[in-house]
Order: structure tokens, then sequence, then C-alpha cells
């Protein structure tokens, strides 16, 4: 997992966001998240003052709407559940444009767009700002067992090791005139599919033969970190405690 490795997301930059270590950046994260969870559906100001503050993060992280808006298909899924919410819910029927529907449907696909986008922005901002090495890391800090982090960490490693080789037999189907025109193509595709796995196999086998002659004995080494000022901390849970100052705000206004 090298540092020249490209990223589709990450940016790299100093900024004061980027400059926040990973697992305090992970930590402010998930506390945002559960406070957006959290907010009934129906308080709308909450949620246009969640996308605010965001912004400001993004700001500081000089990530720009662009940027982020495009990375936002992620939440698709959640887009199409939320459309179909008010024609299959049941309830209270009401007429939007000549449609009926469902209005707990409405409110409730309403709510759920809300916080998906909400929580996918943070992640984004997350993402953009944090390197994969620099979250391994994080989640060592954090705790997380280290099967799962060995895990993490060699699928990052080798997501573009995998990704080159594929792009290295799509140049050499196109070298000799091949392109997929109709299904019974899928023939060809399916044999380049399986060469992948096999040769995919095979270096993992490689790697790992690599590894154990150089002492590998099943855990990775932990790097020691230094510890990280209260300052950083008490900067990066202000987020969180923003869109918790706003929820009870609004819980005290209602």
């Amino acid at each position: 997992m090298g540092a020249g490795h490209a990223h589709p997301v990450y940016r790299e930059r100093r900024t004061p966001v980027h400059d926040v270590p990973a697992h305090v950046k992970l930590v402010a994260v998930v506390s945002f998240v559960l406070v957006v969870v959290a907010t009934p559906g129906t308080w709308y100001p909450a949620f246009a003052a969640y996308l605010v503050i965001l912004a400001a993060v993004a700001g500081a992280a000089r990530l720009r709407i662009g940027f982020i808006v495009p990375r936002l298909v992620v939440e698709l899924p959640f887009v199409i559940f939320a459309l179909l919410l008010p024609f299959v819910a049941t309830g209270p029927r009401i007429e939007i444009g000549g449609i009926s529907v469902s209005e707990t449907g409405l409110v409730a696909g309403i709510a759920l767009l809300m916080k998906a986008t909400l929580s996918v922005i943070a992640s984004i901002v997350f993402a953009s700002t944090t390197s994969p090495r620099e979250m391994v890391r994080g989640l060592e800090r954090l705790r997380l067992p280290q099967i799962l982090v060995q895990i993490l960490t060699f699928m990052l490693r080798y997501l573009d090791v995998v990704g080159g080789e594929l792009k290295r037999m799509r140049i050499a189907r196109e070298s000799r005139a091949f392109t997929a025109r109709h299904l019974g193509h899928l023939r060809v595709l399916g044999h380049a599919a399986g060469a992948l796995f096999i040769r995919s196999y095979e270096r993992g086998e490689r790697v790992h033969l690599a590894m154990l002659s150089r002492g590998y004995t099943g855990r990775l080494p932990v790097m020691e970190q230094p510890r990280v000022a209260a300052s950083v901390w008490v900067r990066a849970l202000a987020v969180p405690a923003a869109a918790l100052a706003v929820l009870l705000g609004s819980w005290v206004l209602s």
C-alpha cells in the first residue's frame, strides 16, 4: 500500500482537516453520523444546519462541491428506496401532482434521503482527507482486531495490483482488435476473468511465501505513534459537538 499509488478519492494537501490523525477523524465522523441518524425525520432546519457544518469542514479541507457531488452516486440504492417508499407504504394518502402517495412513506423517504446524503458527505470528506495508509493506522489506534486490520491492509494494497493487471489484459485484448459487441463475446470475457483470478491467486501465494521468508508470523508490526494533543481532539470533536448542539436546540424549541 505504497504512497505512490493513486487513490480516486484521497486528495493530498496540507489543510487543518488533513492534519488531524485518522483515528481522531474517524471518531468525529462516527459521532456526527450518530447525531444525524438520531434526529427525527421532520426536523428539517436541523438537517439544514448539519449541511452547513459539513460545508464548513469541506471548505476547511479545500474540497469543492464539484468534487463531492459526483461521488454521491454511492448512495443511489438509498435514493431508489426513498423514492419507492411513498408508493409502497401504507397510511393516509395525499396527492402530489395528481399522484396518490402515502404521507407516512413520503415523510420517511425524505428523512432517509437527508440522513443518507449527510452521512455520505461526511464519509467523502473523511476519505478525501485521509490516505488509505492512515486509515489502517487509525483503525489500529482504535484497537480494531488485528486480523481485520491485516485484511483491510492487503485489500487496499492489492486492489491497485489487480486493477493494474486487469488494465494490462484489457489493453492486450484491444491491441488484437477485440471489442465486446454481442453475447458471444462473453466467453472471451469469462476466460479473461478466470485468468485474472488465477494470476491474482498465484501472486498472492508468492507474496505470502516472501512474507514468511522475512519472518512473518501472522501479525503485522504495529508502529508506535505519538500521543495526540488534547487540542486536536477538541478541534475534531467540535464538529459532532456542534451537530449535537443543533439537535438539543431543536429538541428544546420543538
